[in-house]
């Protein structure tokens, strides 16, 4: 029996075509990609609205899924359409309200060499109750970041449009530092020098009223939660700037916030640069973003997401893919399902 203490609500996957029981194993040991990394995967949250569950930018998230495993050469055994199909499936049959979905497509037995010629690719996905990240209290005074020794992986270096497992090395190893050190999360600069972005999340902050992030040219994944809040930005009507930022950008800026898939938006409050590991961690010089609060405009940001991704905000519900085909149908399934209530990941 696998224990779900970290999977809450979860009951069955989906695995190249079928539905498994939670505690069922069916992927070999020396399978390609649990020894190189060698998968693709999105992350991906349902929530829920009035008319059922909703999974926001789904065909946009199959989109980049399907992106990154032409990148490592993947042959996908589903069309997308059918991912997304599958997708709605393994909600229903866990039956639940709102969730964090994982699709991943790896390279899975077959050989053992590096380049996976005889491997097969295949397709998994599943669905659990996820919380807030970075903690629910994060989302209401803010996250203290460190500013990490290491530069992240340059685009010079891999294709970093796509979202390959093995990359994430990289993030486990800085997000770890960073909370042993005793911070909330890290932050990447780039070979540049410039800000980059979180282990997994992109950075955005304001200064003077606008709304400012970077792009792929700084090595950064273009994330769909980022893309998002660009948009809602917009029709909010503050300006947005896609540019450079600077390290005295992001110490300066009137505020600043994560945002991401599993992240949301998460504000930024306060900064450490612990970037020269042989100086004492008693001399990191540490900086308050603005005056040390979740600033307005990203509260407002943060509020008026949490409603688009629940179909409260009529000029986003295109980008809301419901479970059901009616609200009466989710009501109907769902009447008997747990709720479940987590704090964090």
């Amino acid at each position: 029996m696998f224990d779900i203490k970290y999977f809450p609500g979860a009951k069955k996957f989906w695995h190249m075509g079928k539905m498994y029981d939670w505690n069922t194993v069916n992927v070999h040991v020396m399978s390609h990609a649990l020894h190189y990394g060698s998968s693709v995967f999105e992350g991906i949250r349902a929530y829920d609205t009035e008319k059922g569950p909703a999974v926001f930018r789904l065909p946009e998230h199959i989109d980049r899924l399907v992106h990154s495993a032409e990148v490592m050469n993947m042959s996908v055994p589903y069309s997308k359409a059918e991912i997304i199909d599958a997708v709605k499936e393994v909600m229903k049959a866990n039956k639940l309200r709102s969730a964090y979905i994982r699709p991943n497509l790896f390279y899975s037995y077959g050989n053992l060499g590096l380049v996976p010629k005889a491997s097969p690719v295949e397709l998994t996905i599943g669905c659990w109750a996820w919380g807030a990240y970075l903690g629910e209290d994060a989302k209401e005074k803010g996250v203290h970041v460190l500013l990490l020794p290491w530069p992240r992986i340059h685009r010079s270096q891999i294709d970093l449009t796509a979202k390959i497992g093995g990359n994430y090395v990289q993030s486990n190893l800085a997000g770890s530092y960073a909370r042993r050190q005793g911070f909330d999360e890290g932050v990447f600069l780039n070979l540049e020098g410039r800000i980059a972005e979180g282990p997994g999340e992109n950075i955005l902050i304001v200064k003077d009223q606008v709304v400012i992030t970077n792009d792929k040219r700084e090595s950064i994944l273009e994330g769909i939660t980022r893309t998002s809040i660009l948009e809602i930005a917009k029709h909010l009507g503050y300006r947005v700037e896609v540019r450079p930022m600077t390290v005295e950008d992001f110490l300066n800026a009137d505020e600043a916030f994560f945002t991401g898939t599993a992240a949301e938006v998460t504000p930024i409050t306060r900064i450490t640069d612990g970037r020269e590991m042989d100086q004492p961690k008693s001399e990191w010089k540490q900086y308050i973003i603005g005056s040390g609060v979740p600033g307005p405009i990203t509260k407002r940001l943060a509020q008026v997401y949490a409603q688009v991704v629940r179909g409260k905000f009529p000029e986003f519900e295109k980008w809301l893919t419901y479970i059901y085909d009616s609200p009466e149908d989710a009501a109907a399934a769902l009447e008997e399902s747990d709720v479940y209530h987590v704090t964090n990941f």
